[in-house]
């Protein structure tokens, strides 16, 4: 009998799962949230600035860990064999030369610009641009070409050459640059130094331009061009990149003392939340793995040899292992899916807020519990009067694209917009459009991926949309005119990260047989009702020629 523990960094917490390694019984989890995120320090949303303190890290992931073990009987944690990690991304951070965030350094603890620069911030827009227009003139290789041809302002070299171009003291003192899913690995076995860490096949093929055809990274004379800031960086980067089958070290004296654990404990490479989570749905080739929460991330794997030299354009990249390794992964994805139900639950709570909270004659108490409930049923009572609003019953029609878009082709200027209102247009009318809008949203992916000539037979789905809302899964089952099969596992994410780590630790032989052991199967199928779909086919036309419109005339404002 052993056990590995997967830790899922999400955006608003991080998660540690104790999985036994022959079932996949999940024996123990616990989750830390944020504190200073939860208080939305460091961030401006307005300004799309998203940045997480190391200190919430290192607290959640002592916390998590500590408290997972807790919850597990007696003698669990003498046989804990592996740990690996997921993180969000790209989410990069200065550090020194030791490997140390610049925000743990004194004078550095208050500054944004010294924390990680979590994968949603968008404050990098004009170094995409710029990346994307010297890529395709500069005369040489373009470095974008595994990355779908479009490079995103959420991405690794995007954000660094931002935060060296604004924030002197940064640019000063960062000797180089770390991904959170590879500085946590690091960090357990006692090692960070930015030279000798083992960094992420996942994050450096899908957001920072790495390819084993350009020897690595993006060529110095092209980084020179960019900016001559980025000078020299390169040299204290990397040149290898590591699947998450692969041991980086095993757990260092000061973290087991932390943790309870042995320093026999064997720590993985890290990997991105969704590709690891696409491991713990049980991803096989031809199915689409959707996780669905605040934004969606998509993968795909397939065998080197059916992708060939074909270049899927507008996604987020196609990289060798960077999955399942001897499998291509592809991943493409959408910037907001869940967080425009949330935004609009936001909007309507608006009044709630505001008025309520200046009613006349009515306790504090008695507000409060307003607040609270409407806030926790807002999305519920939505949800049951537009599953009454049939396909096509109303002219309304939306873009989802409140947070940019993501892919095909990321183009984070985008906004979102809605038409076809009248006065008869109530809330739950609106609410059905954006959620159909999301759906159209994942059918655009869908499509660019058959017309590349990627088949897709279904989809696998998992995160918290996935497992609570039988309105969006079914309606995005229309659209897509796709069985979609739901993930059993609560923690499907966190699950595929205890994989890893299983066969990291040598228990399973590689990721295929750690999923067959460890998987935890499907709990649901969705199926697409044949009327709907047809009716959707033609809204779907409908979505697409709106946001050409609207696209197009965006560009000129």
């Amino acid at each position: 009998m052993t056990y590995t523990i997967g830790v899922d960094f999400g955006s608003d917490s991080v998660r540690a799962l104790i999985v036994d390694t022959r079932t996949g019984e999940e024996m123990g989890t616990h989750v830390f949230n944020y504190p200073r995120w939860k208080e939305g320090k460091f961030c401006d949303p307005s300004g799309n600035r998203f940045r997480q303190h190391p200190l919430d890290y290192l607290e959640g992931l002592e916390d998590s860990i500590r408290g997972a073990l807790e919850q597990c009987g007696p003698g669990v944690s003498q046989k804990v064999v592996g740990i690996s990690v997921d993180t969000t991304g790209s989410t990069p951070v200065a550090v020194n030369r030791e490997g140390t965030p610049l925000a743990l350094l004194p004078g550095f603890e208050e500054n944004p610009n010294a924390m990680f620069v979590l994968w949603k911030d968008h404050t990098a827009l004009k170094e995409a641009d710029e990346i994307n227009a010297l890529a395709r003139s500069w005369g040489g290789e373009d470095y974008t070409k595994f990355e779908g041809g479009i490079y995103s302002s959420e991405w690794f070299w995007a954000k660094v050459l931002h935060l060296l171009r604004e924030d002197k003291d940064v640019r000063e003192h960062a000797w180089s640059w770390v991904e959170h899913c590879d500085w946590i690995p690091a960090l357990l076995v006692g090692d960070t130094d930015p030279l000798k860490l083992k960094r992420s096949r996942c994050a450096a093929g899908h957001k920072a331009m790495w390819h084993e055809q350009f020897g690595g990274l993006p060529d110095e004379e092209f980084l020179v061009k960019l900016d001559p800031l980025l000078k020299g960086l390169k040299e204290r980067l990397f040149d290898e990149t590591y699947s998450c089958e692969v041991k980086v070290g095993t757990l260092g004296d000061e973290w087991a003392r932390k943790l309870g654990l042995s320093t026999d404990v064997s720590v993985g490479a890290g990997a991105f939340d969704a590709h690891l989570g696409a491991l713990g749905a049980e991803i096989i080739p031809h199915y689409l793995s959707k996780v669905m929460g605040t934004s969606t991330c998509d993968m795909l794997i397939a065998s080197p040899e059916e992708v060939g030299e074909n270049l899927v354009e507008g996604i987020c990249g196609q990289v060798d292992g960077s999955i399942v390794p001897g499998m291509i992964g592809l991943e493409a994805g959408q910037s907001a899916f869940g967080d425009i139900y949330a935004w609009f639950s936001d909007l309507l709570m608006w009044p709630i807020e505001q008025v309520v909270a200046g009613l006349d004659g009515v306790d504090e108490e008695v507000k409060q519990k307003i607040r609270e409930e409407s806030a926790g049923k807002m999305i519920a009572e939505l949800s049951k009067a537009a599953a009454k609003v049939h396909p096509g019953e109303t002219s309304v029609l939306a873009l989802d694209w409140m947070n940019g878009r993501r892919t095909p082709d990321a183009n984070q200027n985008l906004k979102g917009a809605i038409m076809g209102l009248t006065l008869g247009t109530d809330a739950p009318t609106i609410f059905r459009a954006l959620v159909e809008a999301t759906a159209y949203g994942a059918r655009m992916i869908v499509d660019r991926f058959v017309e590349e000539g990627v088949r897709i037979d279904g989809v696998i789905a998992l995160g918290g949309v996935a497992k609570k809302s039988p309105l969006v899964m079914q309606i995005v089952a229309d659209v897509l005119n796709k069985p979609i099969k739901v993930a059993r596992s609560e923690q499907a994410v966190a699950l595929g990260t205890a994989m890893a780590a299983a066969v990291v630790a040598g228990v399973h032989a590689s990721i295929p047989e750690a999923q067959e052991a460890m998987g935890g199967g499907f709990e649901t199928e969705y199926h697409p009702d044949p009327a709907s779909a047809r009716v959707y086919a033609g809204l779907y036309e409908q979505y697409k020629r709106f946001g050409l419109f609207v696209e197009k005339e965006t560009c000129r404002m």
